[in-house]
């Protein structure tokens, strides 16, 4: 649900808020040519679980940022509300990439978070609790750290004497002594948005790359006597990125957990979760037992009261009713539904991702 906290006109100053999600990127090591925010993990694209998580922490206005293969992002988001697309044209750093959104955020007051679209692991928590605090500090810039035990690749939080946060260095930029900091940069950003486009043009290209990192723009703040937080609130498996397709496949068995977790912390009986997968737009009701071997696709409903199982198969579009049997594979109750009247059959296929379904009967 969208948190009051972090939406605009709450009481936190009347400020806006709004998403920037970096998605202009080609992964060279899944050798694709889709986008690849567009791979799926559990039935939904990676950027779509970024979004989600946004939507869930009260954020309705997003700027996404496309490059490689953009047509193909354009046509799976440009139905989504309060969803703009932002062309960067050269990929020459995130810095670069943020500062294509100058004009989109002409007249904007408010702040605005900064995420990769490759990180589905996000929580809406962190981005409200992210939110929250950068608000109640007044600050100019905000970043969630996280802290790993190989922290090979991320860009490492350089820390003051007093533990203040001074900078953040790249990995191939590292000194052999900052390669030792486990502390590492998610890419999990909150700005005042003014201050965020009024130093972007600062920024210099002096790294291996010769690129123009965001990161740039927080040692800037600092240098000009701004306020800057760094707070370690990212738990170690969300930070996890998406390089390549074994990380697709490591990501994905994070993420089947957490849903496996929500669905039994929410009265649903999973047998055996290392059989059984249920994708994240899956709707199941309380006292429902899923049994061994089991698939949920999609936006497939299961009622309440149902046994599902084993060795079924949920399609996506389907809804099963209140207190159904399924076993041992959907398209065997599909041809009993065939030759049965439809109200006997307790499976039913939806002709739109809308779930349709009828109260239970009384009495």
């Amino acid at each position: 649900m969208a948190s009051s906290d972090s939406n605009s006109g709450t009481a936190e100053g009347h400020r806006e808020l709004a998403a920037i999600i970096l998605a202009a990127g080609k992964s060279t090591r899944m050798k694709t040519e889709k986008p690849k925010v567009l791979h799926e993990l559990c039935g939904r694209p990676m950027l779509g679980h970024v979004i989600g998580a946004c939507r869930a922490a009260g954020i309705q206005k997003f700027f996404i940022i496309v490059g490689f293969a953009k047509e193909q992002i354009i046509r799976a988001y440009e139905g989504e509300p309060g969803v703009h697309f932002v062309e960067q044209a050269e990929q020459k750093g995130t810095g670069h990439a943020v500062a294509m959104c100058a004009d989109a955020f002409k007249g904007f007051d408010g702040d605005a978070i900064v995420i990769a679209g490759d990180m589905p692991m996000i929580r809406p928590e962190t981005l409200r609790s992210l939110v929250q605090s950068h608000r109640a500090a007044a600050a100019q810039a905000s970043l969630a750290t996280t802290v790993l035990e190989d922290p090979t690749s991320y860009g490492r939080i350089v820390r003051n004497s007093d533990g203040d946060f001074e900078k953040i260095v790249e990995h191939r930029d590292c000194t052999d002594d900052q390669l030792g900091i486990c502390e590492v940069n998610p890419s999990y950003y909150c700005f005042d948005a003014v201050s965020l486009f009024e130093t972007l043009p600062k920024i210099q290209p002096n790294n291996a790359k010769g690129e123009y990192y965001i990161t740039d723009v927080l040692e800037i703040l600092l240098k000009e006597g701004k306020q800057v937080r760094a707070a370690t609130t990212v738990p170690a498996e969300d930070a996890v990125g998406i390089n390549s397709r074994a990380d697709l496949a490591d990501v994905t068995a994070i993420m089947q957990n957490r849903i496996h977790q929500y669905w039994m912390s929410e009265g649903v009986t999973i047998e055996a979760p290392q059989s059984t997968r249920i994708d994240a737009d899956v709707s199941i009701g309380v006292e429902t037992v899923i049994r061994p071997f089991t698939f949920l696709e999609g936006d497939a409903s299961v009622g309440a009261n149902c046994t599902v199982g084993p060795f079924a198969f949920v399609r996506n579009g389907s809804s099963v009713d209140d207190g159904a049997v399924v076993g041992p594979t959907v398209l065997n109750a599909f041809d009993a539904a065939s030759q049965a009247p439809r109200s006997e059959s307790p499976i039913r296929r939806r002709e739109t991702a809308e779930v349709v379904r009828q109260p239970p009967a009384q009495g």
